[in-house]
């Protein structure tokens, strides 16, 4: 789940959720996905919520590397779904050992598991 002290930032276009702003020392804020995984280092607020404003929610749709348990290889997913509390990615590799469109649910903010391809 999102944590409370996160602060949304939405598009001033059309008010969709485009991110989040985790608070730093007080100065500077971390730009992060809806998903929880920076974007970007600590900026300052305006800068910081530029930054979401420029990528949007174009990383939805990009390929990413999920890391399981046990596996030597990470798999490649796409993003299916995204709340503040849960992220669904399926399975797009075809030379993994899951079925391809299996989907692995992850708690948000999402660890270190996932990154971009």
């Amino acid at each position: 789940m999102i944590p409370t002290e996160w602060q949304g930032h939405r598009r001033a276009s059309d008010g969709e959720l485009v991110g989040y702003l985790v608070p730093g020392d007080g100065q500077t804020w971390t730009p992060v996905t809806v998903f929880g995984l920076a974007v970007d280092d600590a900026l300052d607020r305006d800068d910081a919520e530029r930054r979401l404003d420029e990528v949007g929610l174009s990383h939805l749709a990009d390929r990413w590397l999920l890391e399981r348990p046990g596996r030597p290889e990470p798999i490649v997913v796409r993003i299916v779904e995204a709340d503040p509390s849960v992220l669904r990615v399926a399975s797009v590799d075809f030379g993994a050992d899951v079925e391809y469109g299996t989907v692995f649910a992850l708690d948000v903010p999402v660890d270190g598991t996932l990154r971009r391809a």
